[in-house]
């Protein structure tokens, strides 16, 4: 089973990108599976040393992509965040297959747009998720964990072919 992790910082489109993606494999015939890595970690409080529930993710991921292989998916695609080289091969030890990682490269301005969008109600929430996005862009720029880099700024369904054509 073939996998691509779609990644980049908070706001950069990741989730939408990998929809995206999989809507063209539909529309091609491909079997495939969909997974936002962010629903995996939803477990509280987290451990100690590990504030974004990387351990659980992965515990996740891995009975997550067995079913997906056993139901015949030939794609898997997912929408998350590998910061560093080590957390990229735990995510392809779970899938336990090919990992194509693609990096989605957004303007901070327009992630800043994107994330007060999101966050209209949420002053706190905005705040905390404006931080991590300059943060978390440049460890990924750092960490240059990626096999691809695409420009994340489209529409969904530009975004999603160009990761399809690149990789």
């Amino acid at each position: 089973m073939r996998t691509i992790l779609i990644t980049g910082t908070v706001g950069a489109g990741k989730t939408s990108a990998a929809e995206g993606v999989g809507e063209l494999l539909a529309a091609a015939g491909t079997p495939h599976g969909v997974i936002d890595l962010d629903a995996l970690s939803q477990g509280w409080p987290p451990p100690e040393g590990d504030p974004f529930n990387f351990g659980l993710t992965v515990r996740n991921l891995r009975s997550l992509a067995a079913n997906f292989r056993d139901a015949g998916a030939k794609w898997l695609v997912l929408a998350g965040v590998a910061e560093n080289g080590e957390q990229r091969g735990r995510i392809a030890e779970a899938v336990g297959g090919e990992l194509t990682v693609c990096r989605l490269r957004v303007d901070l301005a327009v992630v800043r747009e994107r994330l007060a969008g999101r966050h209209v109600d949420d002053r706190e929430g905005l705040d905390w998720h404006l931080k991590r996005s300059g943060e978390l862009d440049r460890i990924l720029r750092e960490a240059q964990v990626e096999d691809v880099v695409v420009d994340g700024s489209g529409s969904v369904t530009q975004v999603a072919a160009e990761i399809l054509r690149t990789i």
